[in-house]
């Protein structure tokens, strides 16, 4: 049997505030599209907002379980883009990078979860606008390999 080393990554997208106005004539509702690493099959996204515009507020929880390995080596990216909806084709506003790593080094001195405040880039400009999030990353269990196969327990899809 072999074992993988992983944890439980909790985030929790709260609101944004002062983006960029994509959408001059009717509302912007605005929602967030999250993945980890360049994995497509880690892709998670927020209801829209319908009434924030410029400074939509989900408070929307989002689980993962995440091999080891994405915490204690760089270059596994946190990857939350901003859209606005729209009828025909949603248009991008920008979005939010972070080091996995970085982050659970962070939160690791204050207990495993942060509040934290990223600023919304557009290429590699500062766009527009603020995002913040919270996390919090579990304690680090290991799994049999058979196990994640399966779908462990009500575990989301593991991700390595």
């Amino acid at each position: 049997m072999s074992y993988m080393d992983c944890r439980k990554f909790d985030l929790s997208l709260i609101s944004a505030n002062d983006l960029e106005d994509v959408r001059k004539v009717f509302k912007m509702k605005v929602y967030a599209k999250v993945s980890i690493g360049s994995n497509p099959e880690t892709e998670k996204r927020t209801p829209a907002d319908k009434h924030g515009e410029m400074n939509p507020a989900w408070n929307f929880n989002m689980n993962y379980t995440i091999g080891e390995s994405m915490v204690q080596h760089h270059g596994t990216m946190l990857v939350i883009k901003l859209y606005c909806k729209r009828k025909f084709g949603d248009r991008y506003i920008g979005e939010v990078h972070a080091s996995m790593k970085e982050l659970f080094d962070e939160a690791y001195a204050y207990g495993g979860s942060m509040v934290v405040n990223f600023p919304v880039k557009k290429g590699s400009v500062n766009s527009q606008g603020v995002l913040k999030f919270s996390y919090r990353f579990g304690d680090r269990v290991s799994l049999e390999k058979v196990l994640l196969a399966e779908g462990f327990a009500n575990w989301t899809r593991y991700i390595d």
